[in-house]
């Protein structure tokens, strides 16, 4: 398996350090507001390397933190006048909501926050202090840039032009224009604080990464991943502090996904941004899609490109899912009724043909996380289960179609989500009264609650062995 490190700018064998075993630590939310697409995408696309690598053999340690404490949430907490762990609260329980409609892995994923590791925070700047890596300033303490000697190697960002362009103001307190802060002094006795040997305070934001990927993964990481945005100044200050501590490899592979465009109203991709006021919100979107339906938008482009949202996009997501679900639902009908027996010549083909699909999927996930192959595999898969395919084959025919299509189902997150859906009783009502009605040969009052259903999107098909339905 290759992937692409940001560090190294080329494609790279997937080493782990220990056999079997992979270190993994996202960049989750700062937890102020209600996450957005361009916030999901990390979210999705990790998600999805975390289940390829289960799925490849790998026990896996996976972080994803919340930023619990910011500027952000302080200045959302003083505009609504409530302690800032009532903004966290609140953003983080959305998110939990978000993540289980988005089909994330919870289960299997650790949510550090910031504010439980105040005391690591502080013993971790102490001891850049004592390296002579940070010094106290009047308002704060900063990372000393100019003691590591490899800062911008990750982002290509070069000091010196860093330096030159840094706009900075007389009575600034640090050293250098490009130092950034480890431990933010307290200004107003109404900011959240801590105590610390530098008086009340609390941690800027590069420093809690750092601390809390320490914590519950090590000194050093398997990966490192996030948003291209965070490769600077946030990736790289963390490598940069994190390296100067403990005198090795923070990470040993970083990954960061590419950005989302939106087209505007001349049909232009333009980056989505809250200045331009073209972003959108989660649970803005979930109005219109169930957002299984944005986990296969995000996975339809390759990770590192940009990838553009619109309503035509959504909703041709939309129809590939269906198509994905209705081949699902189709298989799972035809098992049901397939009878037991030798599997012709041409069933042993079909099977054949779907292992080779299944080693085509393989071979796109392995060559950095290539998803959209990989769900162009699955759409071939779903074409066998819908077309070359019925209840007329051999049990052990569908059995093996369907074992391979669920399996790679599982691996991309996309999630059967009619499973969880229950018919409104009256819904359930005119579905019984058309048997009925068609059993008495009343076809007019059959097609008539037919279209009845159809108008509140709920699909019928009259099969062999009986009616089945979908949504649209």
């Amino acid at each position: 398996m290759k992937i692409y490190n940001t560090l190294t700018r080329k494609k790279e064998d997937f080493i782990p350090q220990e056999e079997g075993k992979v270190k993994m630590y996202v960049c989750g939310p700062t937890v102020y507001d209600y996450i957005h697409i361009g916030n999901a995408r990390p979210l999705v696309v990790f998600d999805t390397f975390h289940r390829y690598l289960k799925f490849k053999g790998y026990d896996v340690d996976y972080v994803v933190n919340f930023t619990d404490i910011d500027d952000k949430i302080i200045n959302r907490a003083n505009e609504e006048g409530v302690p800032f762990t009532d903004i966290t609260e609140k953003y983080i329980q959305v998110f939990m909501e978000h993540a289980h409609s988005l089909n994330l892995l919870e289960e299997e994923t650790n949510h550090p926050r910031c504010s439980q590791h105040i005391d690591e925070i502080i013993d971790f700047v102490q001891g850049l202090m004592d390296k002579g890596a940070a010094y106290e300033a009047e308002d704060a303490v900063y990372f000393d840039v100019s003691s590591y000697a490899h800062y911008g190697e990750l982002s290509g960002k070069k000091v010196d032009e860093l330096r030159s362009g840094a706009r900075i103001s007389v009575n600034e307190a640090k050293e250098d224009p490009v130092d950034f802060a480890l431990w933010k002094k307290q200004k107003d006795p109404n900011e959240p604080a801590w105590d610390s040997p530098w008086g009340p305070g609390r941690p800027g934001w590069h420093i809690e990464c750092s601390v809390m990927s320490q914590s519950l993964l090590g000194t050093t990481l398997d990966i490192h991943a996030g948003g291209s945005d965070l490769e600077f100044p946030h990736h790289e200050n963390e490598r940069a502090q994190s390296e100067s501590l403990h005198d090795q490899t923070f990470a040993k592979y970083w990954m960061h996904n590419g950005m989302i465009t939106v087209s505007n109203a001349q049909g232009q991709a333009e980056k989505m941004s809250k200045s331009l006021g073209n972003f959108f919100r989660l649970i803005d979107v979930e109005k219109e899609y169930d957002l299984i339906v944005v986990r296969i938008w995000l996975l339809s482009t390759q990770y590192r490109a940009p990838i553009n949202f619109s309503r035509e996009v959504m909703d041709q997501a939309q129809a590939n899912y269906n198509r994905l679900m209705n081949a699902k639902h189709e298989m799972e009908r035809y098992l049901d009724h397939a009878p037991e027996k030798e599997m012709t010549e041409e069933e042993t083909g079909i099977i054949d043909r779907v292992k080779g699909l299944r080693e085509d999927f393989v071979r796109a996930m392995d060559d950095d996380l290539n998803t959209a192959d990989g769900l162009t595999a699955l759409y071939e898969i779903s074409k066998i289960g819908n077309g070359q395919l019925s209840e007329a084959n051999a049990k052990a025919a569908v059995q093996g179609v369907l074992d391979v299509y669920l399996e790679l189902l599982e691996v991309m997150g996309i999630a059967d989500k009619s499973k969880e859906e229950v018919l409104d009783e009256d819904v359930d009502r005119l579905i019984q009264e058309r048997e009925e009605a068609r059993k008495k040969k009343d076809y007019g009052r059959a097609d008539e609650i037919r279209d009845l259903l159809q108008a509140q999107g709920i699909v019928l098909k009259d099969t062999s062995t009986g009616v089945v339905w979908e949504r649209k």
